[in-house]
């Protein structure tokens, strides 16, 4: 796991920004502490901030070159197959100067070009140069694990693992207005797009190619889309499969040279990684965390459970609110782009403390997208197939509307739930999902900018699986293609990387992944269970307790925190009318009216608004 850059100039005017180069690769220091190199040959420059996993010698130092120097890297991630794509490579005569997966990668690219992206079972953005066609070749993970940003004007294209290192090349800084918008509504940014005018994503599943000034986007996987299902398949067969390829993905995750260790949250994913891993290795690391001064967003009792079920060395971690208001200007610092799910608080402090023990964790990340575990998965089950559900909650939204509504508690929560899905139940396909996926409306967003958006191109794109409401399969890949990479992953991923912490998330094995999209729906959500087949798996191994509680996902009480510990830094950096105005992006009366129903007994989603606001705010002061 490190930091990546690059550039390439198109003429003399761009061979000048390689001197920023340098600057660039220093602003990734945090994903990469153990070394920095630079990769410089006239129009090219290829910058690497290493943080050693495998093979940790000095030889596996990055940029890399083979054949003379004809190709050179960088490379951000993990070859999980290397050994054996290592040993096919040893049978065609090629000799190799370390045990990295480094090397491995850049010589099986020489030999096959692109066509080396379908044999890689690991996560990785990558950039090699080859100095004979004088051509860039660009690729990120299937499923966007890992990020990768670049920027192309007339005479350069830039590339880095985060927006700062694009930065560095003295790009002009422009909000993206659309970027904006759709922001406004998710708190987060969706690819391609960010909130840099002119800096785009590379999507997940995609390469580029880039030769005498010529830049070419193509995408060599898609999360597969079976239609139809083969309905046949047995049950009993099926988590036979589901538990072999399951555990072959944890045993790829668990190769390193550095200590290796897991997060336990308590919940069934974190905990069928640790049930696994634990029977991998001796003494496997655990690590939880909790919340001191809340205990309706604690469940660290369940992660302990767990950990004496497996008897792994477990670490619990307490946070006090003082504690989260100690680190809070340390983990804005490193959301290089507006990102406001609240959620990144916890896995920046869980990633700084485990980090004191382990260089790699591994995580249940990805189980609840693929298997069907949220409960907007179950309402919109019962939506399409349970009439007396829609009818109860036609029946309960008239005094659910009368009720305060928040998330920070379990009647509040459940009457903020029945209104939404009183919303939701006669939306067509593409409106419900983007309705369930956000914050707040096109209308309501257009409320709070001086601007109005109303352009649903970008949007329709990325709705365009959602075509069949009944198809909970077409659900799961939508939230698999859309907020697994732009939310839930480089959530992780900045959040860890600040650390300094390299995080594995078995359930995106792509062979696992291209499994479970092969299953009929039934064997993941039915009335009674989510994520059916992977519970019932394991339903022999892990504690009974896990199977009898709700689930919470990794929420927090932000609610609260915005109102007493972090009350000061919002009147500082948002409910100030001179500088709302003076910034000339939103209406204060909006800003205002948000303020009000913050501190007022029926809060709804307004907390959730206000911190990606303040996000925004932080942003906007250190970069524009």
């Amino acid at each position: 796991m490190c930091g990546i850059t690059g550039i390439l100039a198109f003429n003399e005017i761009g061979q000048s920004d390689i001197s920023n180069l340098e600057k660039a690769t220093q602003a990734l220091a945090h994903r990469g502490p153990d070394h920095e190199g630079i990769y410089s040959s006239n129009l090219i420059g290829l910058g690497h901030r290493r943080l050693s996993i495998i093979d940790t010698s000095s030889n596996a130092n990055q940029p890399f070159e083979i054949l003379n120097g004809r190709y050179a890297i960088v490379f951000n991630g993990e070859i999980f197959n290397y050994k054996s794509l290592r040993k096919d490579l040893i049978s065609k005569g090629i000799e190799f100067k370390t045990e990295s997966d480094t090397e491995v990668l850049l010589h099986l690219f020489a030999n096959e070009g692109k066509d080396c992206l379908n044999k890689l079972n690991g996560f990785f953005a990558f950039a090699v140069y080859d100095s004979f066609e004088k051509s860039l070749f660009i690729a990120r993970d299937r499923l966007g694990i890992k990020p990768l940003l670049y920027y192309h004007d007339e005479s350069k294209i830039v590339f880095g693992s985060e927006m700062n290192a694009i930065l560095a090349y003295n790009i002009e800084k422009e909000i993206d207005k659309e970027a904006l918008n759709y922001y406004l509504q998710l708190n987060y940014t969706p690819a391609p797009l960010t909130m840099t005018k002119g800096v785009k994503k590379l999507e997940p599943g995609h390469y580029m190619t880039v030769k005498n000034g010529e830049i070419s986007l193509t995408k060599y996987y898609d999360v597969p889309n079976y239609d139809p299902i083969d309905s046949t398949v047995d049950y009993q067969t099926a988590q036979n499969k589901l538990k072999e390829l399951l555990e072959k993905s944890v045993e790829r995750r668990m190769i390193a040279d550095v200590p290796l260790g897991c997060f336990l949250s308590g919940g069934i994913d974190s905990s069928v990684i640790t049930s696994i891993a634990s029977s991998q290795t001796k003494s496997l690391k655990t690590f939880s965390i909790g919340f001191e001064d809340n205990q309706f967003f604690d469940e660290t009792q369940y992660a302990e459970l767990v950990a004496r079920k497996f008897k792994t060395d477990h670490t619990t971690f307490k946070l006090s609110n003082e504690e989260i208001t100690n680190h809070l200007a340390d983990i804005v610092d490193h959301i290089d782009e507006p990102f406001a799910d609240s959620s990144a608080i916890p896995v920046y402090l869980l990633s700084k403390k485990t980090r004191q023990q382990v260089t790699v964790a591994l995580s249940g990340d990805g189980a609840d997208e693929i298997f069907s575990g949220y409960n907007k998965h179950a309402a919109w089950w019962k939506m399409e197939n349970n009439w007396k559900f829609k009818t109860l909650v036609s029946l309960m939204n008239p005094a659910a509307q009368l009720l305060p509504k928040s998330r920070s508690g379990a009647i509040s929560n459940a009457a903020r739930q029945v209104v939404r899905f009183a919303k939701a139940m006669n939306m067509s396909p593409k409106d419900r999902y983007w309705f369930l996926a956000s914050f707040a409306t096109q209308l309501q967003a257009n409320q709070l900018l001086k601007f109005s958006f109303n352009d649903d191109i970008q949007r329709n794109s990325w709705m365009e699986p959602m075509t069949n409401a009944k198809n909970i399969n077409n659900l799961l890949r939508l939230d698999t293609k859309f907020v697994l990479p732009n939310d839930m992953l480089k959530k992780v991923d900045l959040m860890s990387m600040a650390n300094s912490l390299e995080v594995r998330v078995p359930f995106l094995d792509h062979e696992l992944v291209d499994f479970v999209f092969r299953l009929p729906e039934e064997m993941k959500i039915n009335g009674s269970f989510r994520k059916r087949i992977l519970q019932d798996t394991y339903r022999s191994i892990l504690p009974s307790e896990l199977y009898n509680r709700p689930k919470k996902g990794f929420e927090i009480p932000l609610l609260d925190w915005l109102k007493t510990s972090l009350k000061n830094e919002l009147n500082e950096n948002l409910f100030d009318k001179e500088k709302i105005e003076s910034q000339d992006i939103f209406n204060w009366h909006e800003i205002e009216r948000l303020k009000k129903q913050l501190y007022s007994r029926n809060p709804e989603d307004s907390h959730a608004r206000i911190w990606g606001l303040y996000i925004f705010q932080k942003w906007h002061s250190k970069h524009l």
